[in-house]
């Protein structure tokens, strides 16, 4: 193979010499993981309150831990993935994954509590930011749909966790041994991955200077995109975690099936659904998504039976499927010289806006009630349906969505 440090090539030429396919699969076990680690958290949020007598807004509080680590992990890793390289962030991942697990696990407390999930929030960070740059790489001219299926693994966990929360209810076992399978999945990734040798990131290999990266961030269209996704990483990320707990309550259902149906759609929409973003542009598929979010959200407040509970998740569902995958690539393809740190900027900002979302979601359910809860949070997306379609029309007067080439081979292809 071609040292990469010989000179500035295109990242097409670049993502070629090495083994693509599984680095790609190993970064999509290791988002399932991710994905494994919100539905499981999601599930055993009641078993929490009951042995260690917690109310809804400190429950809320340890889930939130897991958004703040990530945060941290994700913005810290974007910084430092251009210079250290994928691979030795997925190890931090690995470690912070395996130790907040642990302490979880053997928790006492709530102060424990809260501290493995903000351990495991950092892993969670750490594998977004170093593996949505490894997927850009991987794929550049490619980027929107790549990211799509990449974060179909994402629901893929989700539906994993949901399937053993069920099960193991069933069997009697209690949320330690739910929490234990985790670690079979950050294993599995571990083995998978750490054998490897990565590419560079996509920036790097094109000899983009710090000054163009960060003075990209900047950029009106970037802060743009970036102030929607404090919305539609709240409406995906928020109303999920409280979902298995609340629907028990409103509709007589079983949350957490609720919860695996509505990732099982996730899943299909972001892995048969992506083939739209080959006939429609992005940001129209993003304002579709959110008008639907927000109507999936307004049938859950009014949610009274187990078949009406499983239809309006499904119309949220659809809604969100697309969102947090799409929005990533759209500032992939319109900002690539932002590189790595834009979306680290896009996860971190969404997963701190999720951080403050899900106590809030829990205050309102502890003093009004589920119900309205999820009514007052399909506002978040109705802003976003305005924000997007004024995008697209100002796309199509212009001549459609913008994808910018990083090199000329990319423009080229």
């Amino acid at each position: 193979m071609t040292a990469l440090n010989s000179g500035p090539r295109s990242p097409v030429t670049a993502a070629a010499a090495f083994r693509v396919r599984r680095l790609f699969i190993g970064s999509c076990v290791a988002l399932a993981a991710t994905g494994m680690t919100f539905s499981v958290r999601g599930d055993i949020m009641g078993a929490l309150g009951q042995d260690f007598a917690l109310n809804h807004y400190r429950l809320g509080l340890i889930a939130g831990a897991a958004f703040y680590g990530y945060v941290g992990a994700i913005l810290g890793g974007g910084l430092l993935v251009d210079g250290l390289g994928a691979k030795k962030i997925l190890v931090f991942a690995f470690i912070a994954q395996l130790a907040g697990l642990v302490v979880t696990i053997t928790a006492s407390g709530f102060n424990a509590l809260f501290a493995g999930t903000l351990v495991v929030g950092l892993g969670n960070g750490l594998i977004e930011a170093a593996a949505n740059p490894l997927v850009a790489t991987l794929y550049p001219t490619n980027k929107t749909l790549r990211l799509n299926t990449f974060h179909a693994w994402f629901a893929g966990g989700l539906i994993a966790g949901g399937v053993v929360g069920y099960g193991f209810t069933r069997a009697g076992m209690g949320w330690q041994a739910k929490l234990g399978v985790i670690l079979l999945l950050v294993v599995g990734y571990g083995v998978l991955l750490f054998p490897l040798r990565f590419p560079h990131t996509e920036r790097v290999v094109a000899a983009v200077t710090s000054k163009e990266m960060f003075r990209t961030a900047l950029r009106p269209v970037f802060l743009v995109f970036l102030g929607c996704m404090l919305l539609t990483a709240s409406t995906e990320l928020g109303p999920n975690q409280w979902i298995p707990d609340t629907l028990n309550q409103l509709a007589g259902a079983s949350g957490i099936l609720v919860l695996t149906f509505v990732n099982g759609i996730m899943f299909a929409s972001r892995t048969i659904g992506s083939r739209l973003i080959g006939h429609l542009s992005p940001v129209a598929v993003l304002a579709g998504s959110c008008a639907l979010a927000a109507i999936g959200l307004q049938l859950l407040a009014h949610t009274r039976s187990a078949p009406v509970a499983y239809g309006a998740a499904a119309v949220f569902a659809l809604g969100i499927g697309r969102l947090w995958p799409t929005m990533l690539g759209v500032v992939a393809e319109r900002c690539p010289k932002g590189g790595s740190f834009v979306l680290a900027l896009m996860g971190s900002g969404g997963m701190l806006a999720t951080a403050l979302t899900v106590p809030w979601m829990g205050g309102l359910i502890d003093r009004h009630g589920a119900a309205s809860t999820f009514a007052m949070v399909s506002v978040l997306p109705a802003i976003c349906v305005l924000v997007f379609s004024s995008v697209w029309l100002r796309d199509r007067r212009v001549g459609g969505h913008g994808v910018e080439p990083l090199s000329t081979e990319e423009a080229a292809a």
